[in-house]
């Protein structure tokens, strides 16, 4: 894919993220690489929202280079170390959305699989429970990095939550069914009730039937394009 389009579908990532409550404040940062060696990405400015965001606002970085100034610390120790360190992380969505957030603040943050969306992830979720403060240097960068290992989620705990994919619309169905996952954990939660935790042999197999090669992904993500070509087309500029 060109950097045109990469730039054109991170736009719509953020402006999609902002309409579905998963933004915080002008927090929070996507990239994608351009690069076959995750060497070259684009990643969202500093301090802009969410909802603001066109093609022509993403920044092209090199990891392998010094930040600038007005680069976000905490973007930079993130998705900088990421992209340089991890293969498979071709796109990095990293964000506080209320539901994943709230299970991450849980002592037990883990997913449980309790219906087909949350059985997903079954054992597909690295967990990360070694929070020690803003992640704004290279060594916490590295940490995650290796705490994400071969896995394309990762929970942060008391944190947020971190996706990885081979494009934009890998990452961002897997974030938009990892927020409504952790809704119906965290509502069952909230019953009081005893969950109904799905066997093991039946989450794996649900998990397994959700692996296509990312064509339910794209048509998810092209389907949610589609309603800003006709609602907000100025993204794509």
């Amino acid at each position: 894919m060109d950097e045109a389009q990469l730039r054109i579908d991170l736009a719509a990532s953020f402006r999609l993220a902002a309409r579905l409550d998963w933004h915080e404040a002008v927090a929070n940062h996507f990239s994608v690489a351009t690069s076959a060696d995750g060497r070259y990405f684009l990643m969202n400015p500093m301090w802009r929202h969410f909802s603001t965001l066109c093609a022509s606002d993403m920044v092209l970085l090199d990891s392998q280079a010094p930040p600038s100034a007005d680069m976000d610390p905490t973007a930079w120790a993130i998705h900088g170390t990421m992209h340089a360190q991890v293969p498979h992380a071709r796109c990095i969505l990293h964000l506080h959305p209320p539901y994943a957030t709230a299970l991450a603040c849980l002592a037990d943050p883990a997913m449980k699989p309790i219906d087909q969306t949350s059985a997903r992830f079954f054992n597909r979720v690295a967990l990360d429970t070694q929070f020690s403060g803003m992640a704004d240097n290279a060594e916490e960068g590295s940490r995650l990095a290796r705490a994400l290992g071969d896995k394309n989620m990762l929970m942060m705990g008391n944190h947020g939550v971190l996706v990885v994919g081979n494009n934009v619309a890998e990452a961002f169905d897997a974030m938009y069914h990892i927020e409504r996952a952790c809704r119906t954990l965290m509502l069952a939660y909230a019953s009081g009730q005893r969950l109904n935790i799905l066997s093991d042999e039946i989450a794996e197999k649900t998990a397994r039937a959700w692996e296509d090669g990312g064509a339910f992904a794209q048509a998810h993500f092209n389907a949610m394009k589609h309603l800003l070509d006709a609602e907000d087309p100025a993204y794509a500029s």
